[in-house]
């Protein structure tokens, strides 16, 4: 199965060269290119893309507002791809911004070719580009600049889990991988992405990225805990 994308960046090199590149590979086909936000909320309700590079700074509308318009649409649009953003930043607030409204996780810009595009087949498969590593930043991140977590209908959500689904959901909040938690809890990997699914539905989640953000707004989390 093809993977269509579209690429929207303000800097033409850039979006030529992501194009080249995963054009090359017989999985991805590039449907087309925008220079700014706008442009692409525009280009992606036309041609229907499964994953959106976004980048977060550009003219017009920025990747962020970008976001929201495509992960929140308006009545009548029932397409809404997956949104990889593109930053030079490590972690920064428009990233952890993105992720609230719903892109699936984000990715260098200088980051290696092999990694752009396996960051595309992992976005496509429903995944969250949150490498452990990443959501630990993350949750540094959260803990300097975020305020206390809103303990009221976050927190009730969280009763609607079982006991299990509530541990699976701390350890992803704690930065560990699907092989961690099985290996935490002592059980199969499978096992794990069907807790996962589970919680993701219960909460009304897009993916894991939300899942972690949720996590610290709801206080099951504290911040600073993530290891």
């Amino acid at each position: 199965m093809t993977t269509r994308v579209i690429i929207v960046d303000d800097q033409a090199m850039v979006r030529a060269g992501f194009a080249a590149l995963l054009a090359a590979q017989s999985d991805i086909d590039v449907v087309g290119d925008a220079p700014d936000g706008v442009q692409g909320v525009e280009l992606s309700r036309r041609t229907h893309p499964d994953v959106v590079l976004m980048d977060v700074r550009m003219p017009e509308m920025d990747g962020l507002e970008a976001a929201r318009q495509l992960l929140s649409p308006p009545p009548g649009v029932t397409h809404r791809p997956k949104v990889l953003m593109l930053t030079t930043f490590d972690v920064d607030d428009y990233v952890y911004e993105a992720l609230r409204a719903g892109a699936s996780g984000f990715l260098l810009k200088d980051a290696p070719p092999a990694d752009l595009i396996s960051a595309v087949r992992v976005v496509a498969a429903g995944e969250a580009l949150l490498a452990p590593s990443v959501t630990r930043r993350l949750i540094a991140d959260f803990a300097r600049q975020r305020p206390a977590p809103r303990k009221d209908r976050a927190s009730l959500r969280l009763n609607g889990l079982t006991p299990r689904e509530t541990e699976v959901l701390e350890l992803i909040a704690r930065g560990l991988s699907n092989q961690e938690i099985a290996e935490a809890l002592i059980l199969a990997e499978q096992t794990v992405k069907t807790h996962i699914g589970r919680v993701l539905a219960k909460l009304e989640l897009r993916d894991r990225a939300q899942a972690v953000i949720f996590a610290y707004e709801s206080g099951l989390v504290a911040p600073g805990s993530g290891g």
